[in-house]
């Protein structure tokens, strides 16, 4: 296992040096659910929402949040983000498991770091506004899974989950 990155030889926190790295194409993919009662997943799917369209704002949000990672997590680069994608899956309440939405991030740049930070940015944000927007009518939305599924590019190559 490698050594944390953001400790300096001193244990203090820093940016990581990227200039010496080679630009490369960087692909992420991230997941996650928004587990919800089966009544809330009926309103987000028939788009009754008073808020409107539950899952094209919470793409935005997504899409909005990939962009501002390093406004948000201190030590990340700002990255010139040349593709962001959610998808959207949902799945209605089945013995055992609650009514769900499932939301995927795929984010892409060209340049000497990695997303990985910005895809789990983007589906975080995204179930974030699902809870935000059907709150009112289900305050026991569960956001749960959140994970890297795959990243490529660079020098450490590839890794998809196992």
């Amino acid at each position: 296992m490698s050594s944390l990155t953001h400790f300096d030889a001193h244990g203090q926190a820093h940016m990581v040096d990227v200039a010496g790295k080679a630009s490369t194409r960087r692909i992420a993919v991230a997941v996650g659910c928004i587990e919800m009662l089966p009544q809330t997943l009926a309103i987000i799917l028939a788009g009754n929402a008073s808020k409107g369209d539950v899952l094209g704002v919470a793409r935005i949000a997504g899409i909005q949040a990939a962009k501002k990672t390093s406004d948000l997590i201190p030590l990340c680069h700002p990255l010139a983000l040349t593709h962001v994608a959610l998808e959207f899956s949902t799945a209605p309440q089945q013995v055992g498991a609650a009514a769900r939405v499932e939301c995927r991030a795929t984010v892409e740049t060209f340049g000497p770091t990695g997303v990985e930070m910005e895809a789990l940015t983007a589906v975080q944000i995204a179930l974030l506004t699902i809870y935000d927007m059907c709150k009112a009518v289900d305050r026991g939305m569960t956001i749960t899974g959140v994970k890297l599924l795959e990243k490529h590019g660079g020098k450490s190559g590839s890794y998809v989950a196992a």
